[in-house]
């Protein structure tokens, strides 16, 4: 299969590598890493095995890569307004997108310019972070779920056995929407008091008994907004669950930590704001989340130069 990866970032290297060892056709679109990975190839640091493309087949605008079966898109949410530029030239009459990217609202954003049919969720359960330029560090874990925007088992099928075969865990889903709303039990909590609690790793926040309860309650109003909408989670058995799954990350830096270390924009919106419209447009309460929405809002601002503390 000929595959474009737009956002080339841990996610997207790691499992576009992945794809490579298959033997797909893998085309990688990249900025800030493009010189490193031409002249150096893409080294994998794994828990299931390190591994290095000594050739990468990466491109600076993605008009030079051209037609392709599938579009894996994991770009950043807050890319989301230039997605649509960057996917354009990679579409031919049957490309598929899946979209691999944190928080709500993905996949409709990008029915908005294409076709329903063509978009795909793929919801990656990963520790996984970059380092130096042309590495990427694999931690933990590494099965993804996958879902259709209209929820057709056979557009499932098919994108997912191409990760089955590259040695992925896969797990087909039923719909698209709850597993979004699962997912956001751990990405509110975690990744809101990653910068919150004063960046700090998941460890600390579990070793803090107050943070630890913030963490729980957060959980329950995510739980209680995705039934109100429609979804059936269970939620004593997930809270458990995600509890249970990071006490084993160690000191794990969470995506937004990391963004806010390097002053980059955070994910607010996707992981934080559009949950809180659709829980309130849905009637239900979410105080911690609503809470937890407008001071990383304001600390990411703030953090990026755009107020001073003193205006």
């Amino acid at each position: 299969m000929r595959i474009a990866v737009i956002g080339s970032g841990a996610v997207g290297c790691f499992y576009g590598a992945r794809l490579v060892r298959a033997g797909h056709d893998v085309h990688f679109l990249m900025r800030s890493d493009y010189r490193a990975v031409r002249d150096g190839g893409l080294i994998i640091h794994s828990c299931d095995g390190d591994f290095r493309l000594e050739s990468v087949q990466c491109h600076p605008r993605s008009d030079d890569i051209g037609p392709v079966d599938l579009v894996i898109c994991s770009l950043k949410t807050t890319a989301l307004d230039v997605a649509e530029s960057l996917i354009r030239p990679c579409l031919g009459p049957d490309t598929r997108i899946l979209a691999m990217m944190n928080g709500l609202g993905v996949e409709e954003r990008l029915a908005d310019s294409f076709d329903a049919r063509r978009v795909l969720g793929g919801l990656a359960f990963i520790c996984c972070n970059r380092g130096e330029p042309g590495h990427i560090h694999h931690l933990d874990y590494g099965r993804v779920a996958f879902g259709h925007l209209l929820d057709d088992p056979a557009e499932v099928t098919r994108v997912a056995a191409i990760f089955d075969e590259a040695g992925i865990e896969t797990h087909p889903l039923d719909s698209l929407k709850q597993a979004r709303w699962e997912k956001l039990v751990w990405n509110i909590p975690f990744n809101s008091l990653s910068v919150t609690a004063g960046g700090i790793s998941t460890r600390r926040i579990l070793d803090d008994e107050g943070l630890r309860d913030l963490t729980r309650a957060l959980m329950v109003e995510t739980i209680e907004a995705g039934n109100a909408l429609g979804c059936r989670i269970d939620g004593p058995p997930l809270i458990a669950k995600m509890f249970a799954n990071t006490e084993t990350m160690g000191h794990y830096r969470t995506s937004m930590q990391i963004d806010f270390e390097r002053k980059r924009p955070l994910e607010v919106d996707a992981i934080l704001g559009e949950p809180v419209r659709q829980a309130h447009d849905a009637g239900v309460a979410v105080p911690h989340t609503t809470s937890q929405y407008g001071l990383v809002r304001f600390l990411d601002r703030l953090n990026r130069g755009e107020m001073t503390r003193y205006e």
